[in-house]
């Protein structure tokens, strides 16, 4: 298909797909809106909740000249390098204040507002307000000194011993100590822990942290509380994953959690209706799944907040653009970058935008995982997408440099491998993945017995049986429904039939629900990841990661993946070279292919002061400040 051709078949979609939203609203008035195919991993929680930094993101590039001016393009394609990271706004910020911080979504928030517990993107956006991570980052994703803890390496002895702050207190008064510390690894690490995190190195290399999880030691030995204030971490040996992301850096409130059953915390009134934190602002009330409020934490460790008053709620993303034009929402935790370009001269408004710690993808479902032993069983001779030529041929049919252009005017662009260039030490360009091609396709589909046997048009499988293939895609956005479609489109043009599952697009909690349940009504699935700071994938990709979705597991996925974090993986060079042969293995093997790469773009209103969405920018949430009462309009 031509380039033009493409082209028109987007716009006729997405035309078609406006007039079936319009008839759906017609009652109510409102258009849906959004993009809501995000979800977190064990990398994002790991250090995400750096206080300040609002979203995770690579540094970005300010203009030459220094101007506030908004990004622009002649011919509608935008670059993530037009736009910085932090407000122009250089004011003083006035005593007191509030602001409204919309939580973008068609959905509820989930409400498990714990680190150790939750799952859901806007659950993690809410935390980040009020708890914190006791460490922060640097631009390079490094942890720094300058976080409510500290920290020393004893590389003889592969010891961390952290040391948090004399002044750092729960919202109750209670000192953050190192018994909370240590207790939040004991409940991730418990054999009866409901949650989804605790495989990843920065819990397996501690001593004795896999003979507690197992239920064969009462404790974790490489855990000392040494005082108060001072834990001593032991690990079998030191990984370079440890102090770019990989340490876990949530305490849990011991006093407040000790002697409840951990399977019952998750639900517990302590977590859902009155979440304590130590971060810059406390839970005051809460909607359950609309909004909260919060107020300043007077005696927090960094000085009292600027802001008197936070409001997060939820806002619809078919209503998010009236809500900033009117200052209903200050700051926002996503824009659809869909509608920048109808929305980039917004008066009241400034737009920052970075690169994204995140990828689209397409997922095959290869296996299932084994509750009990805990990790992956790879089947692919047993499913429907185990032939290699088939998942590369569906790559080769799917055109995503125009689908960035077309549906995100350049802001998402094609994706290549499953490190994306938000780190670019370790993003391997040089790598040819599949790229647009369809008679490649048909060729790869031919060659491997996949033939139209019937004449229907659709082709049958190597035994030539009927192929039906599955297809699972969320909802939410003027982009979903056109956006699943093309894909459906593009795979029916090389004569594979997919279908969407249950016919239709999935709300986001009931998407992640049965794709992490391996329904099998689910064969391939339209996914997002978001990736932490440190660059090693095995939280997503790893035998015994829950996150690993596809149910990929191979010898040499298993040693590449060890081999990131081994003790040689201290030489950047050799840990360059270990992923890019891991990037190269997953384009061979495509349990999985990245569609798009990311860019985060959010509009900030004016009176907003003392913000950069940058990771490590140095500046903090209780910096954040307004320089005037009322929430500036659009004109």
């Amino acid at each position: 298909m031509s380039k033009n051709a493409f082209a028109k078949l987007l716009f006729a979609l997405f035309l078609a797909s406006l007039l079936v939203i319009a008839a759906c609203n017609s009652d109510s008035g409102e258009e849906e809106g959004g993009d809501s195919e995000d979800t977190d991993t064990e990398e994002t929680t790991d250090d995400e909740g750096s206080e300040g930094e609002g979203s995770e993101g690579e540094e970005g590039s300010e203009e030459e000249d220094g101007s506030d001016e908004e990004a622009s393009s002649e011919d509608g394609i935008y670059s993530i390098e037009d736009f910085d990271t932090a407000v122009s706004n250089d004011g003083e910020p006035i005593d007191g204040g509030s602001i409204t911080y919309g939580l973008v979504t068609d959905t509820p928030f989930e409400g498990t507002l714990n680190w150790n517990f939750y799952e859901g993107t806007f659950d993690a956006e809410i935390l980040t307000w009020f708890d914190e991570s006791l460490l922060t980052s640097d631009e390079n994703y490094n942890y720094t000194q300058d976080g409510a803890a500290t920290y020393e390496v004893d590389d003889e002895n592969n010891v961390i011993t952290f040391t948090i702050g004399d002044d750092v207190n729960w919202h109750d008064g209670e000192p953050v100590t190192a018994e909370d510390w240590a207790f939040s690894y004991e409940v991730i690490g418990d054999p009866n822990y409901p949650g989804v995190r605790g495989s990843t190195p920065g819990f397996t290399l501690i001593e004795g942290y896999n003979e507690y999880k197992e239920g064969s030691a009462d404790s974790i030995s490489g855990l000392n509380v040494v005082d108060e204030k001072t834990l001593e971490i032991t690990y079998t040996r030191l990984s370079p994953s440890l102090l770019t992301g990989g340490i876990w850096t949530y305490p849990m409130a011991k006093h407040i959690f000790e002697g409840m059953a951990i399977e019952d915390i998750p639900g517990s009134a302590e977590v859902r209706e009155e979440p304590i934190g130590f971060g810059p602002f406390k839970v005051e009330t809460i909607t359950p799944g609309e909004s909260l409020t919060l107020s300043a934490y007077e005696d927090y460790w960094r000085g009292e907040p600027n802001l008197d008053e936070v409001t997060l709620k939820v806002v619809d993303p078919g209503v998010i653009v009236n809500a900033l034009e009117t200052g209903d929402v200050d700051m926002v935790s996503s824009f659809p970058v869909d509608q920048y370009p109808a929305n980039a001269d917004m008066s009241n408004v400034e737009f920052l935008g970075d690169v994204d710690l995140a990828y689209t993808y397409i997922g095959f479902k290869l296996g299932h995982w084994d509750e009990e032993a805990g990790e992956v069983v790879y089947t692919p001779e047993e499913m429907k997408m185990g032939d290699k030529d088939l998942r590369k041929a569906m790559w080769h049919a799917v055109n995503n440099d125009a689908v960035g252009e077309q549906f995100y005017n350049g802001l998402r662009w094609a994706g290549t491998t499953l490190i994306p260039p938000s780190h670019p030490d370790y993003h391997d360009d040089s790598i040819e993945a599949p790229g647009y091609d369809v008679e490649e396709a048909n060729r790869l589909l031919d060659e491997a017995g996949y033939e139209d046997v019937n004449g229907d048009g659709f082709r049958e499988d190597p035994e030539g049986e009927e192929l039906v293939i599955n297809f699972a895609s969320m909802s939410g956005g003027d982009t979903a429904e056109p956006l699943a479609q093309y894909y459906i489109q593009s795979w029916g043009e090389v004569g594979l039939n997919v279908q969407l599952t249950d016919g239709r697009l999935l709300e986001f909690n009931s998407f992640y629900d049965r794709v992490e349940a391996d329904d099998e009504a689910i064969d391939i699935y339209q996914g997002a990841w978001g990736v932490g700071y440190d660059v090693d994938p095995s939280g997503l990709y790893g035998r015994t990661a829950s996150f690993n979705f596809p149910r990929y597991a191979s010898e040499e996925n298993d040693e590449l993946l060890e081999a990131g974090v081994s003790d040689k993986a201290f030489d950047v060079e050799y840990r360059q070279d270990i992923y890019s042969q891991w990037q190269e293995l997953m384009v061979e093997e495509i349990p999985v292919f990245p569609t798009l790469y990311r860019s985060l773009v959010l509009p900030v209103n004016n009176r907003v002061v003392n913000y950069d969405m940058g990771v490590g920018s140095g500046v903090y949430l209780s910096e954040l400040g307004v320089t005037a009462e009322e929430s500036e309009t659009a004109e």
